[in-house]
């Protein structure tokens, strides 16, 4: 995964995506001049999600994706759009919880934790099963650290059960969809370079 992530840019939509990750990397003290510490430590939470895709090999389209879609959900909060406009937090939970499971998922794979999806013997119903399981995980830990910071850092964290639930099913439905798309669809996600299990699969057997 260190090579993927060092290796130079081999297109345009590669160094789009990478522009993406130095923009969210220069936006933490962005929001730190402009909007204070607390706002700042918000889109700092989001650096990990940038930089899994190029860790992972994405394809650059869906690393691209995938880092518009965490920027946007931090810089959501700075700007109060989830209270703002009553249907946004809904859509974004959904397509940043689908997102971030699938670059879990890939990650585990990566590491030979899980089964890469399209594997000979594994049913697709496991890639589904399981990015879904992991989109649920995700929002669950989202919504302590939103509960943490307004028992302990500010209340302008807005936290209601209603809401947290409401969240944790959106990202629960987002996860099964993106799940059904990498179950389906794995060669248009998959990273380009397969996991080392694989490898050693293909090796094994000559």
């Amino acid at each position: 995964m260190i090579d993927n992530f060092l290796r130079p840019a081999e297109s345009r939509a590669r160094m789009a995506a990478d522009a993406l990750r130095i923009l969210g990397t220069l936006s933490v003290l962005v929001a730190l001049l402009l909007h204070g510490l607390t706002d700042a430590a918000i889109v700092a939470f989001a650096l990990p999600g940038l930089m899994l895709p190029r860790f992972v090999g994405m394809r650059p389209w869906a690393d691209t994706a995938v880092s518009v879609t965490v920027l946007v959900a931090a810089w959501s909060n700075v700007f109060d759009l989830y209270t703002r406009i009553w249907w946004w937090d809904i859509v974004v939970h959904f397509v940043c919880a689908g997102a971030l499971a699938v670059v879990t998922y890939l990650f585990l794979a990566h590491r030979g934790i899980v089964p890469t999806p399209g594997d000979r013997g594994v049913p697709a119903v496991a890639a589904v099963v399981l990015t879904t399981t992991f989109g649920l995980a995700l929002g669950a830990l989202w919504e302590m650290v939103e509960w943490f910071g307004y028992a302990y850092l500010t209340d302008r964290i807005y936290v209601t059960l209603d809401d947290t639930i409401g969240d944790m099913a959106a990202g629960g439905l987002g996860a099964l969809a993106a799940g059904l798309l990498l179950a389906h669809g794995p060669r248009v996600l998959m990273p380009t370079v397969l996991p080392r299990r694989e490898s050693q699969e293909t090796t094994s057997g000559r």
